[in-house]
């Protein structure tokens, strides 16, 4: 008779302390999780910093020594989508270390960046692999063509024409997307899913500033962290092939970039159409690699005479830019875009058929996205800038 009464008071004892171990832990959860954006930001620094502290303890003195840099080291503005053999790139390379310093650098990437920037930066790599294999060349190996004084591939040098500044804002820039750094790095051209390279600028921290650079060909992130706020300006992801299948799938890194901004300029009335389409041909990147500081009379239709439905659209496509890096960061950053969002141009030249190799710009007043086919589908340049906050100047200025 009296187990009834045991059972009773074990199970109000149970629910009693299982009630407290909860209110603990929701407690514990509600004290430590983020409750404004800048904590949310600041937690995902400190995971970052973390993550590259775990790269810098996998990496031996020598490894160290050439992946950290000075915070204002000329590096920081060393990048392009040259591939290796025409461009000299500084830091870590991939195919220079052991699976377990590899595995370190992927966890450092997946955690600075979104789920689908992570997805966006190794579908741009494992392309480069493609295109290794249809250069004659092995992973990581030296290639056996193309043939000496070939040169770059098909629009990746400097446009045809180039060497001033374009009418208008529109056309080739001087350079060509070169960047800084110029030709150098043994002569024959590699292209591989591991000739990629990392550098830290700064020492990371969770309160001063420092860079997280990672690149190679058709690849140059720069993220620049300080505390909670953060910029990846500017970035350039591109694609060659834009296109390949990897066991039965299809792949396309910038896909989505393709297709929304179709879907957008043939949602747009005749008027409109005929206000975004711009009278010069643009070939290449208006404001690449070795073009920092520079900028150009924006062109195109104001997002102010778009419908809600065109504008919603728009800043679709400048999310799969601004949303390569962590939410955290990309979530205040579309908000500050869309804040400009009247202010902010929508420019296209070349045909307006999806499956078309067409030109396209968005620029507003912290803006710049451009993407630019390179002589057709298959080969894709593309750049994110912030005038106002690249390499992260809005928060670094001493």
């Amino acid at each position: 008779m009296r187990s009834i009464p045991r059972i009773a008071w074990f199970v109000s004892i149970t629910i009693g302390v299982f009630g407290v171990v909860t209110a603990t832990g929701l407690a514990q959860r509600s004290a430590t999780a983020p409750r404004t954006a800048a904590g949310a930001a600041a937690e995902a620094t400190a995971r970052i910093v973390a993550a590259a502290q775990a790269v810098l303890a996998s990496l031996d003195e020598a490894g160290r020594a050439k992946v950290q840099f000075p915070y204002d080291s000329p590096q920081k503005t060393k990048w392009s989508n040259f591939p290796s053999g025409i461009f000299q790139r500084e830091g870590v390379r991939l195919a220079d270390l052991n699976p377990a310093q590899r595995a370190a650098i992927d966890t450092l990437l997946s955690t600075a960046l979104s789920a689908d920037g992570y997805r966006k930066v190794k579908e741009i790599m494992k392309a480069d692999g493609v295109l290794a294999s249809t250069q004659g060349q092995g992973r990581g190996g030296a290639p056996s063509g193309p043939p000496p004084g070939a040169g770059p591939p098909p629009g990746d040098g400097p446009p045809r024409g180039a060497g001033g500044p374009p009418a208008g804002g529109g056309g080739p820039p001087q350079g060509g997307g070169r960047g800084r750094g110029g030709r150098g790095g043994g002569g024959s051209l590699r292209f591989a899913e591991d000739e990629y390279f990392l550098a830290f600028l700064g020492t990371p921290s969770v309160t001063a500033p420092w860079m997280l650079q990672f690149g190679g060909h058709h690849l140059a992130i720069n993220l620049t962290l300080a505390g909670s706020q953060a910029s990846m300006a500017p970035s350039l992801p591109a694609a060659q092939p834009a296109i390949y299948t990897v066991e039965g799938r299809t792949i396309r890194p910038l896909g989505k970039e393709n297709d929304k901004a179709f879907e957008l300029i043939n949602a747009l009335t005749d008027e409109q159409r005929k206000e975004a389409i711009i009278g010069s041909r643009v070939a290449d990147l208006v404001l690449g690699p070795g073009q920092d500081g520079r900028t150009i009379q924006p062109e195109g239709i104001r997002a102010s005479k778009l419908t809600p439905a065109h504008q919603a659209l728009l800043l679709e496509i400048v999310r799969e830019w601004a949303g390569i890096q962590h939410a955290a960061f990309a979530e205040p950053r579309m908000a500050e875009i869309r804040s400009t969002l009247p202010d902010t141009f929508f420019a296209w030249s070349g045909p307006t058929v999806n499956g078309s190799a067409a030109y396209f710009r968005i620029q507003g007043p912290t803006l710049v996205i451009e993407y630019a086919p390179q002589g057709g589908v298959d080969h894709i340049h593309t750049i994110y800038r912030d005038p106002t906050n690249d390499y992260g100047a809005k928060f670094t200025k001493k």
